[in-house]
């Protein structure tokens, strides 16, 4: 139980006396009032009392006050570190929470689908022994199986794009470091991350009627392995895929298109560090200019955003990914829409192995 504070004390926010004592008001770090697990109103954390009375000078007194203000700053300091060490505490727990109940049961999914494709595999050869080939119950039993493929196909993608973010957001090292860590692996983006992601977003686009226009985005057909993290820029990916999805509107011809593409820019991180640049091209109306400038922060929603749904995070956590592998994001506006990019630099260098970097983690 916490002690409570004598009767005849009152939180003031200027020094009085009482009858023997004097008491000066503790104020809490105004710039961290916000944090503390309790309302302090005027910043009033406590009181300092000071006796006997008849001892005190206005001299003593000034140097008390000062003194209590300091008294607040430390104690201000130690409250909210003790909630710091209580979050730590938290996310602790939580990680090992989230690595049980998640990502634990998220693998074992992996052997219901493997499973799953060998009762259609059984199926599929049911389908070639039936002895009436042409018969309605044979005709059904291979639309069915087909469906079935199709169902599979759709499940394991979802389940493979869905376990690569569990394990690139929920990775316990960013918990442990306080940051993004990365975890490079030489990849080829466009085979290994943009089409895939491409290929769960092709419902919404056709959804919304929206075509994807790959001969605008200046693919090349030659891929550039490139150093990153493979399920973070996945991500990274994800995010600008969905906004396209959100945002995507008619240009001044009627069209509605997204489009994507990368182009290497030499030394553009000093001589001979040489970028690439990723492009991700929607049709609509610019962004309003006053909106440029705040597009990438965290929690900021434009002004046209034509009341879709959003957090305003999914930029901030493009920019930070970019950011924490040595990068820059960007916006440009082009004729007919809107271009978001970011350029990384052109890095493929061998990684460690796999079991080092986990352990060094």
């Amino acid at each position: 139980d916490k002690p409570q504070a004598p009767a005849h004390i009152r939180l003031e926010s200027q020094a009085y006396e009482l009858e023997n004592s004097w008491l000066a008001p503790i104020r809490g770090n105004l710039l961290l009032v916000d944090r503390l697990p309790f309302y302090a109103k005027e910043q009033l954390i406590g009181m300092l009392e000071v006796f006997p009375l008849e001892r005190l000078t206005e001299r003593r007194c000034f140097f008390l006050q000062k003194y209590a203000n300091r008294l607040g700053y430390n104690l201000h300091n130690k409250i909210i570190a003790w909630q710091n060490i209580q979050h730590i505490r938290f996310i602790n727990s939580l990680v090992g929470d989230i690595e049980h109940n998640i990502i634990i049961p998220n693998i074992s999914l992996s052997l219901y689908l493997r499973h799953l494709k060998r009762k259609i595999e059984l199926l599929r050869d049911l389908q070639c022994n039936c002895p009436v080939p042409d018969s309605p119950q044979a005709v059904l039993l291979q639309q069915l199986v087909q469906e079935m493929e199709e169902d599979y196909q759709t499940l394991e993608r979802q389940y493979k794009g869905v376990s690569l973010f569990i394990e690139s957001l929920f990775r316990p090292s960013h918990f442990q470091k306080g940051q993004l860590v990365l975890r490079r692996r030489t990849t080829r983006v466009l085979s290994e991350i943009i089409q895939p992601q491409l290929k769960l977003f092709e419902p919404k686009f056709q959804e919304r009627q929206i075509a994807v226009d790959v001969g605008l985005g200046g693919v090349p057909e030659e891929e550039i392995p490139l150093s990153v993290d493979k399920g973070l820029m996945a991500q990274v990916y994800a995010n600008l895929f969905s906004n396209a999805v959100k945002y995507t509107r008619p240009n001044h011809e009627g069209r509605k298109y997204m489009s994507y593409g990368r182009e290497v820019l030499k030394d553009f991180f000093g001589p001979g560090k040489d970028g690439i640049k990723f492009n991700v091209f929607t049709s609509g109306p610019h962004i309003p200019p006053e909106d440029v400038p705040h597009i990438f922060e965290e929690g900021y929603r434009g002004s046209n955003t034509d009341a879709e749904p959003g957090t305003g995070r999914g930029l901030y956590f493009v920019r930070n990914v970019v950011e924490t592998h040595g990068g820059v994001v960007g916006y440009e506006p082009t004729p007919g829409g809107n271009n978001f990019y970011f350029v990384l630099p052109l890095v493929t260098t061998p990684e460690p192995a796999l079991a080092v970097e986990l352990a060094a983690s």
